[in-house]
């Protein structure tokens, strides 16, 4: 803007009649608060772009990173379908060797080391963040695979699950079975881990729903569905 100011001024002296001399002095006061109220207003729209590119990398940042931890809990939750005999109906019924502690049992597998439960509640300490997916079950070892002879832990899953999930609706569309056929695992479709079995085939239909806000963003959720078959 200063650049433009200088030559205004210069075309004005070049147009100066013959024997007239420019008159001495710089740019007027008006013109110095004008060239910095201008070049203020251009570091502030840059400022604030800058700002909001960063504010948009941190939120794909999160998104990348919940996304990766929701195919890693969905990852666990099908090797523990794999090895399992039945699933249970009814949740609730068989409680928890672990204790739910509050949490609401989502799924429950019959497996050869015994009862694996999935739950859904308040975290256990304030590391975790919102609601957490918890699984009591035997540890696996370090290739993946269930340690023989380990006693059965309470462990977080996932957290940060949406505090009030949107109904799932879709159940029976991912079984492809008729309304009779699909058992909605202890009302979980108005929780944000959600199962239902179509007791048939033995297969269940899986979805995770997480919320949270990053960047000073509005909330984001995140949603994942899957189906795996039991044994």
């Amino acid at each position: 803007m200063a650049t433009v100011l200088i030559r205004a001024r210069l075309a004005r002296a070049r147009r100066l009649p013959p024997g007239e001399s420019q008159p001495h002095g710089g740019f007027s006061l008006l013109e110095l608060l004008l060239a910095m109220g201008l070049g203020l207003l251009f570091c502030g729209v840059v400022l604030q772009a800058l700002l909001g590119e960063g504010r948009n990398a941190q939120r794909f940042s999160r998104l990348l990173r919940e996304r990766a931890n929701q195919d890693r809990a969905m990852a666990l939750i099908r090797a523990d379908l794999q090895r399992t005999t039945a699933v249970a109906a009814d949740p609730e019924r068989h409680g928890s060797v672990c204790g739910l502690a509050g949490r609401t049992a989502v799924l429950q597998l019959s497996t050869p080391e015994g009862m694996v439960t999935y739950s859904v509640g308040a975290a256990p300490s304030g590391i975790w963040q919102g609601r957490v997916l918890i699984r009591c079950g035997p540890a696996f070892g370090l290739h993946g695979q269930v340690a023989a002879g380990t006693t059965f832990q309470s462990r977080v899953v996932i957290d940060g699950l949406a505090s009030s999930a949107t109904p799932w609706q879709g159940c029976r569309p991912l079984l492809a079975a008729g309304d009779a056929a699909a058992v909605d695992l202890n009302r979980s479709a108005r929780l944000p881990f959600s199962a239902c079995l179509d007791p048939g085939t033995q297969l269940v239909a899986l979805r995770l729903e997480q919320q949270f806000t990053a960047g000073g963003s509005s909330a984001q959720r995140i949603v994942s569905e899957a189906v795996a078959g039991a044994g």
